[in-house]
């Protein structure tokens, strides 16, 4: 009997179906408390018919609550749609069935009980002005059921134990994956195993560049011309192989996955807003990895407020002089080319004035990182995140080529960077599972080899548990991610889809690791142990790409525009 077979007769002896149709069930209920906390917050929000910014702002607590209970229930409606696929195509097993029970029955607890939109921040109903009437319409037999059924200690107990017997687990459940995504993420499976596990924690402890020949071989790959049309050179696939291949690699290392997005956000800008002769000379140069992009985007006390943007390019003759300063630029030194955010029209207030311009500069290393006119910078150190190495920049009179103006069109730079968003986003929160993975990884190897009191620690309950736990919110992150993705390959508006599953992948992400730190007791907060970079690392996924605060706030925005 294969393993996976194994696996297979080990589920439930309720029908497999049970569990999602419970899900089924439950979700009419589910989706009235939303629609009812949308009804009650656009009470709170809007003056004269629209969005007051001062009212949402002093908002924010029932606002950004009913961001989470959106993503919370659009979440279980995602676990009831992965659990009928599978079920589908008979590769529904143990493992995906306890991980859907479980992961159903805890947001369905919490969504009555209180969902933690951090660690000290708990948000319920009442909260949010939902009737009693919804709640209880809501407390269904159904939404009972899989609350009393589902994370029991005799689930997460056999879910555990099935991890146990399958050490060999290439995710956390069946990734639902056709085979050619399968073949895709296998590859780079392989590739993490032979050239970025081994390296990755003394990359980091060293605070080290990914080395150039990894870079290489991730060119040849394909990864940086991953979606990028084949006419351009790319390998013309979905964003739902850029998340397997942002996932995969993640779980090496962040840095490794994180390369990738630098190309996908250069790639999309160029895409959605180059002019046909830009697209023509770049994008055949970012998906060879001949040209690494890095983007330039955020200001000192600006952050994600780009409206005050102030850094300037102003046009001399045939080339635009740009002078300012900016913050939090990743991976700048051996950039190629910034996809760089300016000023150009000082009198055009907010967003107006902006435009982006395709910056080239020479290579630069750590003795001479900027070995051109016009351009400095300092590193800011780091506690995660590292591989490719964070700086300060300051413009002073740099020179970008005037045919380098993105679309060839002034003031564009706020929408052109808007599109990209909702790629960035849905690669973040694939990032985010895929570091979740590797905690996930590191947690149940200690867990199995480490012996204490004359037994291995997965014995004890609080240990498994823990496991169970992060194993359950990996698989909802991913279904999540891949879902936003699959709207985004079919030309959807997905970004309220690509912003929950950011919001939900980077707690899950902060979670696993600190929960697989945990388990190695004090090991963990030693620096020689892998689980101490997997902690640094998923930290900054709560911040960048749209801090949780402000990506809850985007989401409460579309939900009350409606």
């Amino acid at each position: 009997m294969s393993a996976n077979a194994a696996l297979k007769s080990q589920t439930p002896a309720s029908s497999p179906a049970t569990a999602t149709a419970l899900i089924a069930a439950a979700l009419p209920g589910f989706e009235t408390l939303v629609q009812e906390a949308i009804a009650a917050v656009r009470q709170k929000v809007l003056v004269d018919g629209r969005i007051s910014t001062a009212r949402l702002e002093a908002e924010q607590h029932a606002a950004h609550g009913l961001s989470w209970l959106a993503t919370y229930v659009m979440a279980l409606r995602e676990l009831k749609a992965y659990g009928e696929r599978l079920q589908a195509e008979d590769r529904y097993g143990a493992i995906e069935d306890y991980c859907i029970r479980i992961g159903a029955g805890e947001y369905a607890a919490q969504i009555f009980g209180g969902i933690p939109m951090s660690q000290g921040e708990i948000v319920r109903l009442g909260a949010l002005g939902v009737s009693a009437r919804a709640v209880e319409a809501a407390c269904s037999d159904a939404a009972d059921a899989l609350i009393g059924e589902g994370n029991t200690p005799e689930n997460r107990a056999r879910l555990v134990a099935l991890f146990s017997q399958n050490d060999g687990l290439s995710s956390v459940g069946d990734p639902g994956l056709d085979e050619t995504l399968e073949a895709i993420r296998s590859e780079m499976a392989r590739f993490c195993a032979a050239e970025v596990t081994p390296h990755a924690h003394e990359w980091h402890l060293k605070n080290d560049y990914i080395p150039m020949d990894v870079i290489e071989k991730m060119a040849e790959l394909g990864v940086f011309g991953l979606t990028i049309p084949e006419e351009f050179g790319g390998m013309g696939l979905t964003k739902v192989s850029m998340c397997v291949v942002s996932e995969e690699l993640s779980r090496g290392y962040i840095g490794v996955g994180s390369l990738g997005t630098r190309s996908e956000i250069a790639a999309e800008l160029i895409l959605c807003g180059g002019t046909p002769e830009q697209k023509a000379h770049w994008l055949p140069k970012l998906a060879s990895g001949e040209v690494l992009p890095t983007a330039v985007f955020t200001e000192p006390n600006t952050g994600s407020d780009l409206a005050s943007l102030r850094t300037k390019a102003v046009k001399d003759g045939d080339v635009w002089k740009v002078s300012g300063n900016k913050t939090w630029i990743t991976h700048p030194v051996r950039a190629d080319i910034m996809t760089l955010l300016v000023r150009t029209d000082p009198a055009a207030e907010g967003y107006r004035g902006l435009s982006m311009l395709i910056a080239e500069k020479p290579r630069g290393t750590d003795e001479d990182p900027f070995p051109v006119a016009g351009l400095s910078g300092g590193e800011i150190e780091v506690l995660g995140y590292r591989g490719m190495k964070e700086y300060e920049l300051a413009f002073d009179g740099f020179e970008v080529r005037g045919e380098n103006l993105l679309g060839g069109v002034e003031g564009q730079g706020f929408k052109q960077l808007m599109q990209t968003f909702e790629a960035a986003r849905i690669q973040t929160a694939a990032r985010a599972v895929g570091v979740a993975q590797s905690a996930f990884d590191l947690g149940l190897k200690y867990a199995q080899d480490r012996i204490q009191f004359g037994k291995p620690l997965i014995a004890f309950p609080r240990v498994a548990d823990k496991l169970a736990m992060m194993a359950v919110e990996i698989l909802i992150a991913r279904q999540l991610t891949y879902f936003a993705a699959r709207e985004k390959d079919a030309e959807r508006r997905c970004d309220l889809e690509a912003g929950m599953a950011k919001l939900l992948g980077a707690r899950v992400a902060w979670a696993a690791a600190d929960n697989a730190l945990q388990i190695h007791g004090g090991n963990g907060f030693a620096l020689e142990y892998k689980i101490s970079r997997v902690l640094c690392d998923a930290r900054i996924l709560n911040i960048f790409e749209g801090a949780a605060e402000i990506q809850a706030q985007v989401i409460a925005r579309r939900l009350v525009e409606g």
